[in-house]
């Protein structure tokens, strides 16, 4: 029987990350993968995604290239080419995590990992060992009873990267980060989409400011948008789908040839020994401590399968933290309050801390400070003037409590807050830090200005 310091169960940005880590700190590590490394999000989620979204954001300025003082003509996009295209893309980074296996000298064991008692993990009826034992599994699309999936007229996120036709109707069930993405991306192909929410706001994690301006924007380039809506049920027996949606109203039925169910995900905790290794779970995810130790001595958990934010760059910090606590370094716990959230549709939104709702329900004193991208000289230049950075203060210590944006390039803009927060940064000293101008980047300073009254462009 093989025998290992550290084996890693699953090769998604959680495990495959967890893994390198490890290798680095001298630990002989063998990572298990059933499928293909890199896991869903390099392969079927935040990667394929992105080169899908980048494909629908040159279509759209190439329709719009008159907007820029130039012609082109006979515009056109060929759809089975830009599915392949987000393979291609998704293919080159799996081979990259195989590179950097190879690298750290990382064993890749391929096929269906179970753990079992004794610190061993059972892979195809192969038993290997290992002092620590990190159960990195990941998640799925989540069904509703109400919305089963059959993988061709009700799919879930994997089939919407890589459908053989592009549909002319689409119902997408839910508003999330996957929902809006696709939502964006199959409506700049020239899909008719309807997006129903069961919540009041659409991207409702976000805040409602956010949320308005998304809808607003969504509605402006064509997408119907249904909230405080619920699919109840679906008829497939035709040649497309017919969905009913409850709303205060009353019922709708919806007619389309494809249902994007995007209502959340699913944890991958079913039949990989959690039962038989005494592992406690509580509604649907593995507990942990603030390093990640499961219940049973040995075995831990990361990512989406524990109950911090099921998102990429989590499951990588959690893993990185885990094991560098199992080297016994000194370590800090994970601030779950300091996680930016991203969403890539145009326009991209992009947040950290609490929202302006949050800290007014908290009781907390609050200064708020916004600034849209009308006033932007680089956005106005880019032709990218939708969206706003908006910023929440204490109002007596000067604590940046939260900042949200929505607008061109704002997820690459979101890690300012993110690391000024971290460094216990005041409104006072964001403002006397220089942002260089022109640059989106800068509607950050002119927003907390706002905050101060002391703004200049607005």
């Amino acid at each position: 029987m093989s025998k290992y310091d550290i084996i890693v169960l699953g090769s998604g940005p959680g495990g495959y990350v967890t893994a390198i880590r490890a290798s680095q700190l001298g630990f002989k590590t063998a990572i298990v993968e059933k499928e293909s490394l890199g896991g869903v999000c390099l392969n079927w989620g935040c990667i394929p995604t992105k080169a899908l979204l980048k494909s629908a954001q040159v279509f759209e300025y190439l329709k719009h290239a008159e907007d820029y003082g130039l012609s082109v003509k006979d515009a056109d996009k060929d759809f089975d080419a830009v599915v392949k295209r987000s393979r291609g893309v998704a293919d080159g980074m799996s081979k990259g995590v195989q590179f950097l296996m190879k690298k750290n000298k990382i064993d890749v064991i391929e096929g269906y990992g179970k753990v079992k008692p004794g610190k061993k993990v059972e892979v195809d009826g192969k038993d290997y060992s290992a002092d620590h034992i990190v159960i990195a599994t990941g998640a799925r699309s989540r069904e509703l009873p109400s919305l089963p999936q059959d993988g061709k007229k009700v799919i879930g996120y994997r089939e919407a990267m890589s459908l053989k036709e592009q549909p002319k109707k689409m119902i997408v069930v839910g508003s999330g980060a996957i929902g809006v993405e696709f939502a964006y991306f199959y409506n700049s192909m020239g899909t008719e989409v309807t997006i129903v929410e069961y919540l009041p706001n659409i991207v409702p994690v976000e805040d409602q400011d956010v949320s308005k301006q998304l809808e607003r924007s969504f509605k402006k380039s064509g997408i119907k948008i249904m909230t405080s809506a619920e699919v109840t049920k679906v008829d497939t027996s035709g040649k497309g789908v017919k969905a009913t949606v409850k709303t205060s109203k009353g019922e709708e039925v919806l007619e389309a040839d494809v249902v994007l169910s995007a209502v959340g995900i699913k944890t991958n905790i079913e039949n990989i020994g959690l039962e038989d290794v005494g592992i406690v779970v509580d509604r649907d995810k593995i507990l942990v401590n603030d390093f990640y130790q499961t219940n049973i001595p040995g075995y831990y958990a990361i990512g989406d399968v524990t109950p911090g934010q099921a998102l990429a760059h989590v499951a990588s910090a959690e893993g990185i933290l885990c094991v560098e606590k199992i080297a016994g370094m000194h370590v800090e716990a994970l601030d779950y309050g300091n996680i930016p959230g991203c969403t890539y549709c145009t326009p991209e939104i992009a947040s950290v801390g609490l929202t302006e709702k949050q800290a007014k329900d908290q009781g907390i004193d609050i200064k708020v400070g916004k600034f849209p991208f009308s006033a932007s000289g680089k956005a106005s230049a880019g032709g990218n003037k939708e969206g706003f950075v908006k910023v929440i203060f204490d109002a007596k210590y000067g604590e940046w409590l939260g900042c949200h944006m929505i607008g061109a390039g704002v997820t690459d803009m979101v890690a300012e807050a993110v690391l000024g927060r971290k460094l216990e940064t005041t409104g006072h000293e964001v403002l006397k830090a220089v942002h260089p101008h022109p640059t989106m980047s800068e509607a950050i300073m002119e927003a907390v200005a706002d905050a101060y009254d002391e703004c200049i462009h607005i």
